[in-house]
């Protein structure tokens, strides 16, 4: 055999030698704490889709790098049948399991509760330390009077969303009537404090017409509620409600016949295209830090990848912020050397992401990640500017207004101890 052949063979069995070690390597685990069951099973289960297309993304290039090679992710999922009691049962398993990560978001209220017991659990056990990465819940104390060297938010809180629909508001003539509605939890509280103050600031000419809060989760019909906005006069609608809960009260707006434009936080998704059909064309807005219809062939094949892992419409809620979320992690963890919370933390902090076609950076000083955002409105697919639609329903969205990263963020008034 020549020498150039045995060093070729050689080269193939170090090759496969190494590919080996590297596949038995231990994973690094992550624990999702989230609602699969009840009323918000589909957001929960929309989550844990993007989550896990995201971390097959990072094991298809071979994992994440430390000295000893490349360790994939590992995601276990724990359902806390949306309560705080739940979530901090599931939170002493993932302490017992020593899995470092935690991921929630699907209630502010939760990752409150999350945060608290996080600390307390980090200060008795500096052996065992773990980190939150919340990639939904958005009441801005989380990163306020709460923050915490341990939590990171990747969604923007509700006062940038809440500065992105109501700059589109203060263009908007027809706008005389708001009314407020929400979920009667700190969440939906915290969005109608937002909503009230930007308004006034923005708009003073408009009135308030109407300010209501309702049970989370409970209500399984919302005409009482369409009936109320309907005697107010108004003629928009400001509300947080996610899930079943938006896709219901959007339900009863159409049903009961309301013309009046809705702007929302989650309006985009998990059923609430296809429940308000024509009525919303125009009329519906969210925002987001992304949408199918941005634009340009990073954006396209960032949502197309999603469609051919998970191809049933109704499957069809993509989240960019869960895939930068798990990326900025992986990366983390590379600068650290370490899946250690507190060395993560600190390669967590100032971190960018770009991908392309967005940009993203983790503040240091709070762990807020400022991020653009884009306020969109629905219309027909097949409109311009309307390639995708939406979850099948044949309404997709497009952008109408576009906030660099510099514009959403906000001033943090958090204080936070480093470890």
């Amino acid at each position: 055999m020549s020498t150039p052949m045995r060093h070729l063979l050689m080269a193939v069995c170090l090759l496969g030698l190494s590919s080996s070690a590297s596949a038995t390597l231990p994973p690094i685990r992550l624990a999702m704490i989230e609602g699969m069951s009840g009323p918000f099973a589909n957001a929960g289960e929309a989550v844990q889709r993007n989550v896990q297309l995201a971390i097959e993304v990072v094991n298809a290039r071979g994992g994440v790098r430390l000295k000893d090679g490349r360790h994939p992710l590992e995601l276990s999922v724990f359902d806390n049948k949306q309560t705080i009691d739940e979530s901090l049962i599931a939170l002493r398993q993932v302490a017992d399991r020593q899995i470092p990560f935690v991921l929630q978001g699907n209630s502010s209220a939760v990752a409150a509760g999350l945060i608290d017991a996080l600390n307390k659990h980090n200060e008795r056990s500096p052996d065992n330390r773990l980190l939150f990465l919340n990639y939904s819940a958005v009441d801005p104390v989380l990163t306020n009077e709460k923050c915490s060297y341990w939590h990171f938010r990747f969604d923007a809180n509700a006062d940038m969303r809440m500065q992105a629909l109501t700059d589109v508001i203060e263009g908007d003539s027809r706008a005389s009537k708001v009314y407020l509605i929400g979920q009667d939890y700190s969440f939906g509280h915290q969005v109608a404090t937002a909503a009230r103050s930007q308004l006034a600031a923005k708009r003073p000419d408009i009135r308030i017409v109407g300010d209501e809060f309702h049970p989370i989760g409970k209500i399984k019909d919302f005409a009482p509620y369409a009936a109320k906005i309907r005697a107010s006069g108004a003629d928009t609608v400001i509300t947080g409600n996610w899930g079943n809960d938006l896709t219901l009260l959007v339900k009863a707006a159409r049903e009961s016949g309301l013309n009046l434009k809705f702007y929302t936080f989650y309006g985009n998704g998990l059923g609430a295209p296809a429940a308000i059909g024509d009525a919303g064309v125009g009329r519906v807005r969210a925002v987001a830090e992304w949408h199918p219809n941005v634009g340009g062939a990073a954006s396209d094949a960032f949502y197309q990848s999603f469609g051919r892992r998970f191809p049933k419409p109704q499957d069809d809620y993509v989240h960019l912020r869960m895939r930068v979320m798990i990326e900025m992690l992986a990366s983390a963890i590379e600068r650290a050397g370490s899946t250690e919370a507190a060395s993560v933390a600190k390669a967590l902090e100032g971190a960018r992401f770009s991908n392309g076609f967005h940009d993203a950076t983790m503040r240091a000083s709070d762990h807020q990640l400022i991020q653009p955002l884009y306020v969109s409105v629905m219309q027909k697919q097949g409109a311009d500017g309307v390639r995708f639609d939406n979850e099948g329903s044949g309404y997709g969205f497009k952008t109408e207004r576009y906030l660099l990263p510099a514009a959403t963020a906000q001033p943090s008034t958090c204080t936070m101890t480093r470890h």
